[in-house]
C-alpha cells in the first residue's frame, strides 16, 4: 500500500491532478497526498459507439484528460511534473452511458430511468508518468491505466422526489445525475462494490497502482 511511502512521495514528487472535481482533490488530500490541481481542457466527445465497454470509455477520455494536462505543463516551461492523474466517472444502465446531464431537463430523465432499477458505475483511471520511459518500447512516457466498476440499485422515486433534488442543482455536475456522497445519497438503497468508485475515484486500487508505477517497497 501507499500509506506509508506518503511523505517520500510529497517530498519528492510533483504530482497533478488533471481535474476541477473537488470530490477528487477531497478524496486524494485526505490520503495525504500534496497535490496540485489543473482542470483539463480535453473535450469529452469521444464517440461511445467505438467502444465494446462504458469502462473502456471512461479509461479513454481518462487518458486524453491527463495527456492533455501533461503537454500544456510541458509547453508552459515549468517543472515538470512526476506523475498526472486523470480520472473518469460515467454511469450505465441498460447499455446506454450517462454522463453529466446537460440541463435539469436531461437530469430529470436520467434518475427517471435510474428509480428503482440496477446501474453500473465505472471509473476509468489513468497514472501519466512523463519523466519514465514506457519500458514496453517507444518514445512515451508510462501510462498505467484502469478501472473499477460498482453496482448501484436506487430506490424507487416519485416524480415529487426527483424534481425536489434537480432543483437544488447537485444533480447538474455529476455523472448519471446524481452524487452519492451529498444529497443523492438518499435515492441509493444498496450497492455491491467500492463506495468510492461511485464517488469519482477508487482510492483502495489507486493506492496499489501508485504503488507499482513508482516501485515503492
Amino acid at each position: 500500500m501507499v500509506l506509508q511511502h506518503i511523505a517520500k512521495l510529497n517530498s519528492q514528487k510533483r504530482i497533478i491532478l488533471g481535474s476541477q472535481s473537488p470530490r477528487r482533490k477531497e478524496l486524494l488530500q485526505g490520503l495525504g497526498l500534496t497535490i496540485q490541481c489543473i482542470a483539463s481542457t480535453f473535450e469529452e466527445q469521444l464517440d461511445k459507439s467505438s467502444f465494446k465497454t462504458a469502462a473502456l470509455y471512461a479509461i479513454e477520455t481518462a487518458t486524453h484528460k491527463a495527456i492533455e494536462v501533461a503537454l500544456r505543463c510541458a509547453s508552459e516551461g515549468g517543472a515538470q511534473p512526476d506523475l498526472v492523474i486523470g480520472a473518469d466517472t460515467v454511469v450505465e444502465h441498460g447499455g446506454v452511458i450517462l454522463e453529466k446531464p446537460r440541463d435539469a431537463a436531461q437530469a430529470k430523465e436520467f434518475l427517471t430511468r435510474l428509480s428503482g432499477e440496477w446501474h453500473s458505475v465505472h471509473t476509468g483511471v489513468v497514472l501519466l508518468l512523463p519523466k519514465v520511459q514506457d519500458p514496453a518500447g517507444g518514445s512515451g512516457p508510462l501510462v498505467r491505466t484502469f478501472s473499477e466498476t460498482t453496482q448501484v440499485e436506487f430506490a424507487p422515486l416519485q416524480e415529487a422526489t426527483i424534481d425536489a433534488y434537480v432543483a437544488t442543482g447537485d444533480s447538474l455536475d455529476k455523472a448519471g445525475a446524481y452524487g452519492i456522497q451529498s444529497l443523492g445519497g438518499c435515492l441509493v438503497r444498496r450497492l455491491q462494490g467500492d463506495y468510492f468508485t461511485v464517488m469519482g475515484f477508487p482510492l483502495c486500487r489507486f493506492s496499489e497502482e501508485l504503488t507499482r508505477s513508482f516501485l515503492l517497497g
